[in-house]
């Protein structure tokens, strides 16, 4: 048996600032009566995966067989039944809890290949698949990785120097990850020069650099675009400010090609052009876009779909009877399979461009989707998530963690706020409440939104300091969300 005893900290104006958690742990004989059915089980034994996901048994032990079959009944299921049928389908917070039960569960669940079922189950084959590609997560083994990533008790700053160089320099490019692997495509030059360029910053490598990549047709230059990573390798780039004004367009990259070509995706129906919007990916192949700035300043509040891999791609404008305020530098993360949250950006509000703090979320798995409102003003009867949310904000950086929270920090933030402070939410919980997390190390004085991407699902990692217009680009920091000492 375990008891919790929960002592609080009181700092010096008299509130509480800390608890401090004490569990004690006590045997106990439980008589739970005569079994329902005779033991007819063989000696309980743990057990691992295979492959091909079947199981291969390992003796556990007379002490931990016994007990299973002096107490429980639950253990005439076979190991297999009781992993691939009823653990598997756990939350990684779950299993945690059933390994402190007794030592036959305890035995259990120290399996490696089930707490792979158990994160997989949770997060999704996609940010599984990501995961296996990072060493230090394999190094880690996937239950200490699903306890620090739940948790977040390992997330910690730190800063990188790499070499290499992006040049010309430039400003307002777009970022975004492709395994371990951080690319960035266009930007902003001397002058408001549009830039098509593509640059690969490999940080597997023992001296991560930055380097060119001689493409085929590259599409017009551009900034304010967005880049997305789809399908493990392909990059999609949309819209942005060119020197023909806006675009609407939509070009793809196969980054792992032998000779790598932009080709340009001809969709149907495209939307208005524009830029400063967002933009995430569902199922690894189709590109969602919000929102944004069209001709002459107009603030958008639409959001379309684009299938990538359709023989004849048709955007799709997702119908909603209400939106919320259109609005520019907001950010869209993806959480608990195809559902996507809005957060921020330079909303309108009446005849006012105001930076905001606003939550809203959508399931697109639904057969009529609809903006839902977590917090703010925009909608009737509308509440506010308990905690000391962000302070208003745009141009900041939304990060999806596994397990369906959404991590916000950086941008631009009017008065003394920090923007370095991370806010976390998990819009998952009945009653969605803001936490304030405290990282060591040394943020960056700036993130972005456009100049971070998350790589490997353990990490985010933010390009560069601003200085002036100048970005510096072989200075970078990262956001380790698991230990990279192991």
């Amino acid at each position: 048996m375990n008891r919790l005893h929960l002592t609080p900290i009181y700092g010096d104006d008299e509130t509480i600032t800390h608890y401090m958690g004490i569990q004690f742990f006590t045997d106990a004989n439980v008589d739970l009566g005569p079994l329902p059915c005779p033991m007819t089980k063989e000696p309980v034994r743990s057990t691992r995966f295979a492959p091909d996901n079947s199981f291969r048994p390992i003796s556990a032990g007379p002490e931990h067989s016994n007990f299973c079959r002096e107490y429980s009944s639950l253990f005439q299921l076979t190991d297999e039944v009781l992993c691939q049928s009823i653990l598997s389908r756990l939350t990684p917070r779950d299993i945690a809890s059933v390994s402190s039960v007794c030592r036959c569960l305890y035995h259990l669940t120290r399996n490696e290949d089930l707490w792979r079922m158990v994160c997989q189950n949770a997060w999704g084959s996609e940010t599984t698949r990501a995961l296996e590609t990072v060493p230090a997560a394999r190094r880690l083994g996937w239950g200490r990785l699903a306890r620090e990533l739940t948790t977040l008790e390992a997330v910690a700053w730190r800063k990188l120097t790499v070499g290499g160089a992006v040049e010309p320099s430039r400003c307002n490019f777009s970022a975004c990850a492709v395994g371990n692997r951080v690319v960035l495509f266009g930007g902003e030059g001397v002058n408001m020069q549009p830039m098509n360029d593509t640059f690969v910053l490999d940080l597997n490598a023992s001296n991560p650099e930055w380097r060119h990549i001689n493409v085929s047709a590259a599409p017009p230059g551009r900034w304010g675009h967005t880049l997305s990573c789809l399908n493990g390798s392909w990059l999609v780039v949309f819209g942005g400010c060119g020197r023909q004004g806006l675009l609407n367009d939509v070009f793809m990259l196969d980054l792992d090609a032998k000779q790598p070509t932009w080709r340009e995706i001809p969709g149907v129906a495209p939307p208005v052009p524009r830029s400063w919007h967002s933009s995430c990916t569902l199922d690894g192949t189709k590109l969602v876009v919000s929102g944004g700035c069209a001709d002459s300043g107009v603030l958008l509040s639409d959001t379309y779909l684009l299938d990538v891999t359709m023989d004849r791609p048709v955007w799709r404008e997702v119908p909603a009877s209400w939106k919320p305020p259109s609005r520019l530098g907001h950010s869209m993360s993806v959480y608990d399979g195809r559902k996507i949250l809005m957060f921020g950006g330079l909303a309108k509000s009446g005849p006012l461009r105001l930076r905001s703090s606003d939550v809203y979320t959508m399931d697109l798995s639904e057969e009529e989707p609809c903006w839902r409102c977590l917090t703010g003003s925009g909608m009737p009867g509308a509440g506010n998530p308990a905690g000391a949310g962000p302070p208003p904000r745009l141009d900041h950086v939304g990060v999806s963690l596994p397990g369906g929270r959404i991590l916000i920090f950086g941008g631009s933030v009017a008065g003394l706020h920090s923007a370095s402070q991370l806010y976390l939410l998990d819009p998952t919980e009945e009653k969605p409440t803001w936490r304030i997390l405290s990282v060591p190390g040394h943020p960056p004085r700036f993130a972005w939104g456009h100049s971070t991407c998350v790589v490997g699902g353990t990490k985010a990692i933010v390009l560069g300091g601003q200085t002036g217009e100048e970005w510096m680009l072989t200075e970078i920091h990262e956001l380790s969300l698991a230990n990279n000492s192991v």
